[in-house]
């Protein structure tokens, strides 16, 4: 039994076609080479305005994970481009309004895949003693997905042949310390999910209520309507 509160605006009827092989792997052995894919294939060119271009069918959980890749390599480079200390400041209010779009695109697709571990896991029987997570699977894995681009990153650095040893040192500390971070962060995922399916952990999901978003509760906003 699932509590579901809120399933944002997308709804909960996915379809899911990965393979008998696929789902009998761990949920972040199967996502991690999409998203990484999704990064590879952003930094071909390496342009934000660069259309995404999905190799995997609407409506299945292998889309929105290489869509939440995207979205957030995307928003990787939006952020760079905005700490440029020589950006117009007309340039810099549209960038502002890309991220702000962005951000929100972000938070309505993470709802969408917890609407899928809703449906995948809706006939779980939950134990009496079922205890909540402090995240929904979703968010852990949005976290796990940043943190690929964080390795991708540093191991641009690491990479260098223009800087000086001791930043490609440090950078290869960090890198290690994220390489670390990945591991402990993938099992806590699977652990979770493993719990979920077994009725030891139970899930609710709550909208990203982003007040600053809408027109009704945004001061600013609405004190113009």
């Amino acid at each position: 039994m699932f509590s579901h509160v809120f399933l944002g605006r997308f709804g909960i009827i996915l379809t899911f076609v990965a393979t008998k092989n696929q789902l009998n792997m761990n949920f972040t052995a199967f996502c991690q080479p999409i998203f990484n894919e999704a990064i590879n294939a952003y930094h071909v060119t390496d342009s934000v305005d660069t259309p995404i271009s999905n190799p995997y069918p609407a409506g299945t959980i292998e889309n929105d994970l290489y869509l939440k890749a995207w979205i957030d390599t995307v928003q990787w480079h939006f952020e760079d481009i905005i700490r440029d200390p020589q950006i117009d400041p007309a340039e810099a209010l549209v960038l502002k309004r890309r991220i702000d779009k962005s951000n929100q695109d972000r938070t309505d697709l993470v709802e969408r895949i917890d609407s899928y571990f809703l449906t995948k896991y809706r006939d779980v029987a939950v134990l009496p003693d079922a205890t909540i997570n402090t995240e929904s699977p979703a968010w852990a894995i949005d976290r796990l997905c940043i943190l690929n681009l964080k390795i991708y990153h540093m191991r641009e650095q690491v990479e260098r042949t223009d800087a000086a040893p001791d930043h490609i040192a440090r950078c290869q500390q960090k890198l290690n310390v994220l390489l670390e971070q990945q591991v402990d962060l993938s099992t806590a995922i699977d652990t979770l999910l493993d719990d979920i399916a077994a009725g030891r952990k139970y899930m609710k999901v709550y909208k990203q209520m982003k007040m600053y978003n809408d027109a009704d509760t945004n001061p600013v906003l609405y004190g113009k309507k």
